[in-house]
């Protein structure tokens, strides 16, 4: 093989590569009716011209066979008034038509066999072209439908690589997040004023007790002078009945 050859078929085979992908379905189908159609003209218009020939053919047979009968009355209308020459002229006449209504007969034979070729074939060709109209709107059909589950099918897998989805991840974190910190600074506040209360709760408590512990250490603080104050000469025993008596009164209270 040549390098020309090789070349010419790679050429060749790109071509068809190219064209192959380049083929829409409904545009193909669309244009496939479309050439039909106009093969259904010419189609029509071929049928019509040859229907047209058969009837002119047909009028010159009748007006030549016409003719012919009448020389052959010609004929034999002379031949009874004894004129034999006219008579004879007469049947020249008549077979000069008859030749050319034969001819005639014998096209237009032809021609009645064609057109009844044609007209069936044209028949044909309707009944082909209403099929093909059918199958192109079920064909168009599913070729859409194709193209959108295509379209549908390439759309949910590019969903989650898209930058759409993304951003809606990084929004969902976002809101997530925001949530969050709001739910803290809002703990966060509660907390503040309970430990507030609990202070101020604390703090009674505490300045009770304090002042408590204050009452006593006075208390304590009153009585000890007293007690100083006493008689160091008196005897020690009085010291205790007194303490024993301030217990009494205090069990007595």
């Amino acid at each position: 093989m040549g390098l020309f050859d090789r070349v010419s078929r790679v050429f060749r085979a790109n071509i068809n590569d190219l064209v192959s992908k380049a083929e829409d379905p409904e545009k193909v189908l669309e244009q496939a009716v479309i050439d039909m159609q106009e093969d259904l003209v010419q189609m029509r218009q071929a049928v019509a011209r040859s229907i047209a020939t058969m009837k002119r053919t047909e009028q010159q047979y009748n007006k030549n066979q016409g003719e012919a009968n009448n020389w052959q009355q010609r004929a034999q209308l002379a031949l009874g008034k004894g004129d034999e020459n006219l008579a004879r002229e007469a049947l020249v006449r008549k077979k000069s038509y008859s030749d050319t209504a034969g001819s005639l007969k014998t096209q237009l034979d032809q021609q009645t066999n064609q057109v009844a070729t044609l007209k069936r074939n044209l028949i044909a060709l309707e009944s082909k072209i209403s099929e093909a109209k059918t199958k192109k709107d079920m064909l168009k059909a599913r070729a859409t439908a194709a193209k959108a589950n295509k379209q549908l099918q390439e759309s949910m897998n590019n969903i989650g690589t898209s930058s759409a989805m993304g951003a809606f991840e990084r929004m969902e974190d976002k809101v997530m997040q925001i949530e969050a910190e709001s739910e803290s600074v809002a703990e966060l506040g509660g907390t503040g004023i309970e430990q507030q209360f609990a202070a101020l709760e604390a703090g009674s408590g505490v300045d009770d007790e304090l002042a408590a512990m204050k009452a006593q250490l006075s208390g304590t603080s009153a009585e000890t002078p007293k007690l100083e104050s006493a008689d160091t000469s008196a005897p020690k025993d009085a010291i205790i009945d007194a303490e024993l008596d301030e217990l009494r009164s205090q069990l007595d209270k």
